[in-house]
């Protein structure tokens, strides 16, 4: 949690920015940005974009401005659970986010206001679905003007979305490098040839990306003129084929498509040594630890499909669903759409490499663990794959759970259990300090173990963990 003050990543909008007091969020409204927020209000684009979902609601506040030479208003956001990132989302969130972001502006445009922001981090995710959560990203459309977003449009939602369904899905990464979208020539470089029969990409990566080389000494590019594809700065584009341009760009995102299949953990329940009764004793335990606890937040980490993630999120605890896999975080995310579950958000996370803190001054996206401490952290089936898997010694991971989690269910699995024995079988046993004992005697140093229960018909032991204070 940030300390009171303006929030890191705010501050590249002159219409306002967010800051926190009191442990609450804030958005400075400049009087700057009076005009556009009045009519936004007044057209009613508001209240049907809030109504359908699709924008976070938010309420007059009555509380001095931080910076009262240049404040219009202070509003109250509606508060999102977990703040995530681009390069934590699967391919159908991102997908989602995209077709979120196209129908915001397609109702902009019916109410005489247009997106001026059409950036990936101005999307979050409540119970399984896109919302936009930045009131200050409106401006009033003006007959003729481009979509003055459209270049970022493509570098932060259609160049990552065909690399990933054109490429190799794991591409979704380089938004840690490009935190200001992919660039549309690095794109077109990476993309298949066959990506120019596509004509939706043709048009908005391949040619987008080849007009702005061309015109790139001469300070005018497409993105002075939305996606006509002209470099004249004084070109027209009617409201119509504005419109037909968003429509086009809807239908080549939606066509984009990836199928989560072929990756290592994707399938991983369908290869486990659970026999059915163990997998009933441990979603018994764990369900039983949860309630014991009842946390507002919990961090699944390794969730893989999320099976014991909806455990958690059932009982009313805002739930984050992390694993390596994107094919296991997709069939999650697919799921929570499906049978519209509330309180999960599937991410995708190596925690051998978790998000950094990135951006200007290394604060502008905060690192996965500043966004903590859960009250709950599940670490199932884990723990050998941090230790013996990637040689993370004992007591690193002691400390590491110990800065991210209030509580601890966490799974310990012995040498003789087959899914250990599989990660041996290709490599010298130099790990004498994988036992039990020494695990209990490292997790003692941070946590006081409250319970601990055998799973049945198995050698695993499960915990429950409280952090000393």
């Amino acid at each position: 949690m940030e300390s009171d003050g303006t929030v890191a990543s705010s501050f590249r909008d002159p219409s306002g920015f967010v800051f926190l007091r009191g442990g609450q969020f804030y958005r400075q409204v400049n009087v700057s940005y009076r005009e556009c927020y009045d009519r936004f209000l007044a057209s009613g684009l508001y209240e049907a974009l809030v109504s359908a979902g699709l924008l976070v609601a938010h309420e007059d506040a009555p509380i001095p401005a931080p910076a009262p030479d240049t404040a219009y208003k202070i509003i109250k956001p509606e508060r999102m659970a977990f703040i995530s990132y681009p390069y934590e989302w699967c391919f159908g969130q991102i997908k989602d986010a995209a077709l979120a972001t196209l129908d915001i502006q397609s109702k902009a445009l019916d109410y005489g206001m247009t997106l001026k922001d059409a950036s990936a981090y101005n999307i979050q995710f409540r119970d399984g679905r896109p919302i936009f959560i930045d009131t200050l990203s409106f401006d009033i459309y003006r007959e003729g003007q481009p979509w003055v977003a459209y270049r970022q449009f493509c570098q932060h939602f259609l160049a990552p979305l065909a690399l990933m369904a054109k490429c190799d899905v794991r591409l979704g990464c380089l938004f840690r490098v490009f935190i200001d979208g992919i660039p549309l020539d690095m794109a077109r470089a990476l993309l298949p040839w066959r990506s120019r029969l596509h004509m939706g990409l043709l048009v908005h990566i391949h040619m987008h990306a080849k007009s702005l080389l061309k015109h790139a000494d001469d300070g005018r590019t497409v993105a002075d003129n939305g996606a006509t594809g002209s470099a004249i700065p004084t070109a027209k584009l009617g409201l119509q084929a504005l419109r037909g341009i968003i429509d086009n760009l809807r239908a080549t995102v939606s066509k984009l498509e990836w199928k989560p299949a072929g990756t290592e953990w994707g399938d991983y329940y369908d290869d486990t040594n659970y026999t059915t009764e163990a997998m009933q004793c441990k979603t018994e335990l764990v369900g039983e630890f949860v309630s014991r606890v009842s946390p507002g937040t919990v961090w699944d980490l390794g969730a893989n499909t999320g099976v014991f993630s909806r455990i958690a999120s059932e009982r009313g605890a805002q739930t984050i669903s992390f694993d390596v896999d994107p094919a296991a975080v997709e069939k999650n995310y697919r799921d929570c759409k499906a049978n519209k579950r509330a309180n999960l958000l599937p991410l995708v996370m190596d925690l051998t490499n978790p998000s950094p803190s990135i951006g200007w001054e290394n604060r502008e996206r905060a690192a996965f663990a500043q966004r903590g401490p859960a009250d709950l952290v599940l670490a199932l089936a884990l723990i050998h794959h941090l230790a013996i898997g990637n040689n993370v010694p004992l007591p690193k991971l002691a400390d590491f759970f110990a800065r991210i989690a209030r509580w601890l269910v966490i799974e310990f699995i012995p040498k003789n259990d087959s899914q250990v024995q599989r990660l041996l079988a290709s490599r010298e046993d130099i790990f004498p300090d994988y036992t039990q004992e020494s695990f209990e005697r490292e997790f003692c140093r941070n946590f006081e173990i409250e319970a601990s229960r055998g799973i049945r018909d198995s050698v695993r032991t499960l915990y429950l963990m409280r952090r000393k204070q």
